[in-house]
């Protein structure tokens, strides 16, 4: 049996990264040709398998997408309240544009990078790959240099910085949700969630709320560190609002989290917005069946599916153009979970 060739041992004869090398095998931009050729000719001394992506592809319509999809150990993809809207802006995009959909869902971990990596989800060589909530780990970057078709990835995040994304501004929002709370009069302003090696969008989350507090001369934080896919954060909040009584209002890193940190309150004998004000993220449909509804960032996923589509489209027209990220603009929906207090309810000292 011929022992396959990865590109680690292309970039070792070449004396370039292995990101120069997945640039070159995928005919994508940022590599000089001197560079490029001898790439190349390197892997094809060494017998790896190069295809290429011809002038006629790229006028071709696109007619088949593969959209591969995080599945957490308890929760189908459709069933996840914030992907199962950017799966359906993704199939309403593909049915409006004729474009055949190939769905296969894939295992993760708590930090959702894949649980196993198959070239079953290359299989039939489909026109481009969506890639929905994984991050795409050094395993995968392997597989996928071997996939020369469009790749976007739809707030996924790599390990290397090589394929156009559809990301939410995850750190502008979370800014913006505290310094809206710093605006209601609250000055001690707990995090619920999001650990300091968590998945970079809630990482993200994690310093918008660092850096909105550090800005407007707030020293003090208080954090519950836990990983929202191991827990929801009703006894992480219970502990932080028991051992910091001063804390009048909540930051929550999804608004699953956020209905927990409610309800844990309320164990507490803490009155929302009240005695406590709660913000979530996402505005899934848990947001308003919260009691109080839930104050939260509206992050527009069907746009994000639907943008997706498009940018494959764009990358398959252009396969030379710059690498691309399009943001995602969160925006604050206020509903009944937080209130504005007077600055005498704050003089309690931390």
């Amino acid at each position: 049996m011929t022992k396959r060739v990865k590109i680690a041992e292309i970039a070792h004869r070449c004396g370039v990264s292995v990101s120069t090398v997945s640039l070159v095998l995928n005919n994508r931009p940022g590599v000089a040709q001197k560079t490029r050729e001898r790439v190349l000719a390197v892997a094809a001394e060494l017998g790896y398998p190069i295809n290429s992506f011809s002038p006629k592809d790229r006028e071709s319509p696109l007619s088949t997408l593969r959209m591969l999809v995080k599945l957490d150990p308890d929760l189908a993809p459709q069933a996840n309240p914030f992907y199962s809207k950017v799966i359906l802006g993704i199939e309403e995009a593909c049915r409006h544009k004729g474009i055949n959909l190939l769905f296969a869902s894939l295992p993760v971990d708590e930090n959702n990078q894949p649980l196993e990596i198959s070239s079953q989800w290359l299989s039939g060589n489909p026109d481009g790959l969506l890639l929905v909530g994984v991050f795409v780990n050094a395993a995968f970057m392997e597989l996928l240099a071997q996939y020369t078709g469009p790749v976007v990835l739809v707030d996924s995040y790599a390990v290397r910085e090589e394929f156009d994304a559809v990301l939410s501004d995850n750190f502008r929002a979370a800014y913006q949700a505290v310094e809206f709370l710093l605006n209601c009069g609250h000055q001690h302003i707990g995090l619920i969630g999001g650990e300091e090696r968590c998945y970079p969008s809630l990482r993200d989350r994690r310093n918008g709320y660092l850096r909105a507090l550090k800005e407007h001369g707030i020293s003090h934080t208080y954090i519950a560190n836990f990983n929202i896919s191991r827990s929801r954060g009703y006894d992480e909040t219970i502990a932080l609002l028991k051992a910091h009584p001063q804390i009048s209002a909540l930051f929550c890193l999804n608004d699953e989290v956020a209905n927990a940190a409610v309800r844990a309150a309320q164990s507490l004998g803490r009155r929302v917005p009240e005695d406590l004000s709660v913000v979530g993220y996402d505005d899934t449909y848990i947001a308003t069946h919260t009691h109080p509804t839930l104050t939260t960032l509206h992050v527009d996923t069907l746009a994000m599916g639907r943008a997706a589509v498009e940018l494959v489209e764009l990358r398959r027209q252009y396969p030379d153009a710059a690498r691309m990220t399009l943001l995602i603009h969160p925006f604050l929906v206020e509903r009944e979970s937080v209130t504005t207090i007077t600055m005498h309810k704050e003089m309690i000292k931390p």
